[in-house]
């Protein structure tokens, strides 16, 4: 009997060590007090929503700025001892919509990305601290306190498997699935064959079941299945999957585990002949009219380039400017310009913005080798003065007339800025490059298109203004921007949206382009989906290439600056190399 004691009580042990402490569940409060990092402020009176969810969807909506979430937990006493033997507990939230600090009763466990006045938004990181087991209220009440700052758009805690969990005592279960090419992307094959691996590394004895779901790009369920595992502990399996071929596309695979030990869940993303991806264009009848009349609108307008020179930014290899000049409906845009010191022509590069950013010379190339123009299109960083719908709002200013879009200034003032670079003496107007991420990358190829003749690059990453119809099935944000403004003119519904955003649509602009072009994508994009991203790419009749990141979001990681560099040092040297024959 003391033996099935002894037993009982160890399975019982191990059980409270591997298990998660906390959910989903938080106090939540707008605005911005550090007294409420405080382990005895009194948060009785605050709202309740859930993390993995965005404040938007949960009665905040359009809300930009400060907001905190409080979790009020106690940690058994009989942890203690193991805690403080395997250095305490680590606590994981996911990714955090845009800059964040935790704290720990009180305690800063760690920042990520930068409040304002000098904001550095961070949505896109893994937000994964250790407690200290000295901080720890044993038996007691603790509060993890969460300050969040969100410059646009969704906002909040979006990780959707947080946990709290003892260091060096967790389950110890991985999943690893391993797909046949490197980047996730099946291409030309006849089966969909993948393995899972799940590894054991705890003492635990695992005896369950692994549920499959497998989604796709319109979150319509697929397939469901399962398979049962017993896995002893320190040991491993694999599960080979050989399903059907899918249509082309982008799908999800969510892997779960459930046991009286753990809950797990897991998703890895995966794409099928994405070039295969049919989203046929609806180009407009008057479409070529339509954007040749803005052209001939934006030449006769008089840009009136202005340079101011900031010695500050200065180098020894190059100078930098603040450049200043008139485009469409003679609005006031600006950027920023770097050229060589040294005498001679240089390719140039000209940089274009995601959506709601403000563009700085640190955000464009830094050789010294290329000139370098950084542009900021009206509404957006210090192009206000005369046109600034803030953000909500930016899509939606004057959507009710294609004449006055937005967009048809924003494509136009790439334009303008091209025009600039072409009357630079130093640039060589031969070899000019458009680059941006988002919204900078639906700006290239706007620009590659309805400028062919002077673009000889285009670099566009995770591109947005993309197959409107679709779109707004398979993203939310910025989405919801549009659903907002139908809500409120219910004279213009979403008949007359698409009818608009078909003449700004870069599926439709994508055939007009003819120099090569590189494109970028994050498997895990939820604001520009992989879908979207091809259904321009795919219209597309010039030499293309796509990189596929299949851990990456609509952030991609650091390795992405350096392959865009080089593709573009590669192409820049064959067109050189051609235009000497």
């Amino acid at each position: 009997m003391k033996r099935l004691i002894f037993i009982l009580s160890l399975f019982v042990s191990l059980s409270t060590f591997s298990q998660n402490l906390i959910d989903n569940q938080w106090q939540f409060k707008l605005g911005d007090s550090l007294v409420w990092k405080n382990l005895d402020y009194n948060a009785s009176s605050w709202k309740t929503i859930k993390s993995g969810i965005a404040w938007e969807y949960q009665g905040y909506a359009n809300y930009d700025g400060y907001a905190w979430y409080r979790k009020t937990l106690i940690i058994p006493e009989q942890l203690k001892k193991e805690a403080f033997k395997n250095g305490g507990f680590n606590l994981n939230l996911g990714t955090i919509d845009d800059a964040d600090e935790i704290y720990f009763n009180g305690k800063l466990l760690g920042a990520t990305g930068k409040f304002p006045p000098n904001y550095v938004s961070a949505y896109d990181k893994i937000r994964d601290w250790n407690i200290n087991p000295q901080d720890v209220q044993w038996g007691k009440e603790n509060v993890i306190a969460v300050r969040v700052f969100d410059e646009s758009g969704n906002g909040g805690i979006m990780g959707e498997n947080i946990s709290l969990k003892m260091r060096g005592l967790e389950t110890g279960l991985s999943v690893k699935v391993l797909f046949p090419t490197e980047n996730q992307v099946f291409v030309k094959s006849q089966k969909l064959n993948f393995s899972v691996t799940l590894s054991n590394s705890s003492v635990i004895k695992l005896d369950s079941k692994v549920d499959f779901l497998l989604v796709d790009d319109f979150k319509d369920t697929v397939m469901v299945w399962n398979e049962p595992i017993k896995l002893l502990a320190g040991k491993s399996k694999t599960i080979k999957i050989d399903k059907p071929i899918l249509k082309p596309g982008f799908y999800t695979l969510y892997v779960a585990i459930k046991s009286d030990l753990l809950n797990f869940n897991k998703s890895f993303a995966f794409g099928i002949d994405p070039e295969k991806i049919v989203s046929p264009t609806d180009i407009p009848s008057d479409f070529d009219n339509f954007w040749m009349r803005a052209k001939k609108e934006l030449a006769a307008v008089d840009p009136q380039f202005k340079l101011i020179k900031k010695d500050s930014l200065c180098t020894a290899k190059r100078d930098v400017y603040l450049v200043e000049m008139r485009s469409l409906e003679n609005v006031l845009i600006r950027g920023w310009y770097a050229r060589p010191k040294a005498a001679g022509k240089f390719p140039a590069i000209l940089h274009v913005q995601g959506y709601s950013s403000t563009q700085e010379m640190s955000s464009g190339y830094s050789g010294d080798d290329m000139a370098v123009l950084v542009l900021n299109v009206r509404g957006h960083g210090n192009s206000k003065d005369n046109i600034n719908p803030g953000f909500p709002g930016y899509l939606q200013y004057s959507l009710k007339d294609r004449e006055k879009y937005i967009y048809r200034g924003a494509y136009m003032d790439c334009l303008r800025a091209v025009d600039f670079l072409c009357s630079r003496e130093e640039v060589d107007s031969r070899y000019i490059v458009v680059e941006g991420g988002s919204q900078g990358g639906a700006l290239s190829f706007a620009t590659a298109a309805l400028d062919n003749k002077r673009i000889s690059l285009c670099i566009p990453a995770v591109p947005f203004l993309s197959d409107f119809p679709d779109y707004f099935k398979v993203a939310e944000w910025p989405a919801n921007e549009f659903t907002q403004f139908v809500s409120k003119n219910p004279d213009f519904g979403w008949d007359k949206v698409f009818e608009t955003l078909r003449y700004f649509d870069i599926k439709n602009l994508a055939p007009w382009v003819k120099c090569p072009v590189l494109m970028s994508i994050g498997l895990k994009d939820t604001t520009c989906p992989p879908h979207i991203n091809f259904a321009a790419y795919n219209q597309l009749k010039v030499p293309k290439e796509y990189v596929v990141y299949p851990e990456s979001g609509h952030g991609l990681p650091s390795e992405y600056m350096k392959a865009k560099v080089d593709w573009m040092k590669i192409e820049l040297g064959k067109l050189s190399a051609a235009k000497l024959k």
